[in-house]
């Protein structure tokens, strides 16, 4: 008889692998968790948790403090287009204070820690073995550049066009009630509200950043003080699957398209729900599909508007069209907030 140290392995501490292992113990699976570092564990990150996203993290019991938005708006020379969501407010969260949330629910629902790095994964038939545990499933939630992706030979591969992310929190007043995108030539800002006095601001570009893209938005923000910058890239990954053997991919670690539309957190934290039920169905081969229907929207949507604001003179055409068709945009900004 095969005797193991937990039903599941979660490599990677972050919201997605959290929020798998929050899942897991709510099916009744024992769970260890992999993690290098100590938290709360900060990055380049949005911050916004979309409606749809926020009302999966209240179901686990996880409540974390933040700002109330109430939609999306595309801002550029003076034009802007905003779109309400209709079933409630997203929530702008720190990283770290969403990062400690999912934390301290999972130590209280028996989650085991373990303080290591995975570098190498063996499995069989009956498990799989990494960072010295033995269990019957591994879940990477390990991040773009997963290490467990490539220890079981899963490719994966930077997409085009290469962006970057990178983000600052700025101390202001919130001025708003929506996460804000400001867009120039070279790349967009997102603006969210994360705290009373505390705003996040990620620009997303091909090139190094410049807050100068952005002239409004730098006016608001003149004289706020800053802090460090934290980056992320090349944000496209093109992973070839999610699934080898015993071993599955949630989160980041499972493909990437853009942080354009905003909802990386969210898919995460759905992911994680149907790694869950693949896993407790003995159907490890569904979650590929379940994967590709959750992602479905985000991916589509998000290719689109990546590409078709890569031209200049269409990029000069988002904000525009944006406010001549809003029923267009509140369907995408509701599309994607669900």
């Amino acid at each position: 008889m095969t005797s193991y140290d937990a039903d599941l392995l979660v490599v990677g501490g972050g919201p997605g692998g959290l929020a798998t292992a929050l899942h897991a113990r709510r099916r009744g699976l024992s769970v260890v968790v992999v993690e290098p570092r100590d938290g709360p564990v900060d990055k380049a990150c949005g911050e916004g948790l979309m409606p749809g996203g926020l009302s999966e993290l209240t179901a686990l019991g996880v409540d974390p403090a933040g700002m109330p938005f109430r939609g999306i708006a595309y801002v550029s020379d003076r034009r802007r287009a905003q779109a309400r969501f209709r079933n409630g407010p997203g929530r702008g969260v720190r990283r770290t204070t969403l990062h400690a949330a999912l934390e301290a629910r999972a130590k209280q629902q028996d989650t085991e820690w373990i303080r290591a790095r995975v570098t190498a994964v063996e499995q069989d038939a009956g498990g799989v073995t990494a960072a010295g545990v033995r269990a019957k499933w591994l879940v990477a939630a390990d991040g773009l550049h997963s290490t467990v992706r490539r220890a079981v030979g899963i490719t994966a591969r930077a997409g085009t066009p290469r962006r970057y992310g990178v983000r600052r929190h700025f101390r202001v007043p919130a001025w708003s009630e929506f996460v804000e995108v400001h867009w120039s030539r070279w790349g967009e800002a997102y603006v969210t509200p994360v705290e009373p006095d505390l705003v996040g601001v990620a620009i997303l570009s091909r090139g190094r950043p410049d807050l100068a893209w952005f002239p409004e938005l730098e006016r608001r923000l003149a004289g706020a003080d800053r802090g460090p910058a934290r980056g992320c890239g090349p944000l496209r990954q093109v992973v070839s699957r999610r699934v080898a053997g015993r071993v599955l991919l949630v989160g980041d670690a499972a493909g990437y398209e853009d942080a354009l539309t905003g909802e990386g957190i969210s898919l995460a934290v759905k992911q994680a729900a149907a790694v869950i039920d693949a896993i407790a169905a003995d159907a490890p081969a569904s979650y590929e599909a379940a994967w590709h229907r959750v992602t479905r929207d985000y991916r589509w949507l998000t290719r689109a508007l990546v590409l078709a604001s890569a031209p200049p003179l269409t990029r000069r055409a988002v904000v525009p069209v944006s406010t001549l068709l809003p029923p267009a945009f509140r369907w995408g900004v509701n599309i994607l907030g669900s």
